[in-house]
């Protein structure tokens, strides 16, 4: 299938309900990605260092950590997936989750756990040492009618809590609120898994308004905004509630099916990978601290974000830009300014700090002789009140 081809099945196959937040090939935002042409980019994703990756390798890695995609599927043939770094996994459309006919997943999956090649390749993923659990939900060849795209997706996650995943990557987003949807993932954060999930993008779907989607803004979902390579939101980034957090979404330097390297997103953001890049910081959190809640970890990656004010969220980049080697090595509680812990009690708006007026007067040096005056006058006037009566006695007297 030609590249055309292939963007054409994948919109058919995902429009409406649910929407990947990103496709790797669309508006020609791509280089080097050409099909049968196996080619590596030496370059380090930008995103990396952004993240401060080196840094936090030095504590994790991801070792250990099971990350499920539920996607397109993971062309597990690609060379920077070695043996063992992407499991068998499940499809709901029929072949293997192993293969992978849009290059979207396989995208997201280079982000998160890609092993590196040396030289050859700059690309690597943020949890290099991470296992990647392939969950096919969508094959690209389209027709599927809306409430079969959603059944997918609901069993697509309650595959991944059957196979004791540690994340969950949901890089894709409806405005629809379905019960199917809400209960899997109610099922994947009650089972103690961490569920990241694309935040919206404004150019996919009929409904392009900021507001709530799904599943970012289901309880215990962490929602991504996707940030330019100046760490700002982009304004293809839907704004709304269930944004959490923000992470690069641009100039991607990441997997290409079975054919080594390209670069995604060039000119504009996704949140598909920005999802993914919050992903890969869950993953080397929770290989740091194993025993962690859903909540604990979400509490240690949007208490330590990169954000203007220290106290406040807000619909465009939530709690800010994830900082992964922050979110392992702070140490928090309820005093620091930000989100409240799990358990916390919620902190009051502060009100404004009014100040007191001191109405006393102030003493007047020259009070005595103000007095004397006044009381002069009040006896002038005293007199002149006594005259004008003694007067108007006298007529009377006389009348």
């Amino acid at each position: 299938m030609g590249v055309a081809a292939t963007l054409g099945a994948l919109a058919l196959g995902v429009s409406g309900l649910v929407v990947p937040s990103a496709t790797p090939m669309a508006h020609a935002e791509v280089r080097a990605c050409t099909e049968n042409q196996t080619r590596y980019i030496t370059e380090t994703p930008p995103a990396l260092a952004r993240l401060g990756a080196t840094q936090s390798w030095t504590l994790s890695t991801g070792k250990g950590v099971v990350v499920a995609i539920v996607d397109s599927g993971v062309q597990a043939n690609n060379v920077h997936f070695p043996a063992g770094s992407v499991l068998t996994g499940k499809s709901f459309v029929g072949g293997s989750a192993t293969t992978d006919e849009t290059g979207h997943g396989t995208a997201l999956a280079g982000i998160i756990a890609a092993r590196s090649i040396g030289e050859r390749s700059g690309v690597v993923g943020v949890a290099k040492d991470a296992q990647i659990l392939p969950v096919k939900i969508t094959g690209g060849e389209g027709g599927d009618p809306e409430q079969q795209r959603s059944a997918n997706l609901a069993a697509g996650i309650l595959y991944a809590v059957s196979a004791k995943a540690d994340v969950i990557n949901l890089s894709l987003s409806t405005t629809g609120n379905r019960a199917d949807i809400r209960a899997a993932v109610a099922a994947a954060v009650k089972a103690g898994i961490i569920v990241i999930a694309s935040g919206g993008n404004r150019e996919q779907g009929a409904d392009v308004k900021d507001g709530v989607r799904y599943p970012a803004g289901y309880p215990g979902v962490i929602g991504v905004a996707a940030t330019t390579t100046g760490d700002v939101v982009g304004a293809n980034s839907i704004h709304g509630p269930q944004i959490d957090l923000a992470a690069p979404g641009d100039n991607v330097i990441t997997t290409f099916r079975q054919w080594g390297d390209c670069v995604f997103s060039e000119a504009q953001q996704s949140s598909s990978y920005a999802t993914a890049y919050v992903s890969g910081a869950a993953a080397l959190l929770k290989q740091e601290f194993p025993a962690a809640s859903p909540d604990e970890i979400g509490y240690r990656l949007t208490a330590t974000a990169s954000r203007g004010s220290r106290t406040a969220r807000d619909d465009v980049a939530g709690w800010g830009v994830v900082q992964p080697y922050e979110a392992m090595t702070a140490e928090l509680d309820n005093s620091v300014a930000g989100p409240v812990p799990p358990g916390g009690t919620p902190r009051a708006t502060p009100r404004p700090k009014v100040s007191t007026v001191d109405l006393t007067p102030a003493p007047d040096p020259r009070a005595p002789d103000r007095g004397a005056v006044q009381w002069l006058l009040l006896g002038v006037g005293a007199s002149v009140l006594g005259l004008a009566m003694a007067r108007m006695l006298r007529r009377s007297t006389h009348a």
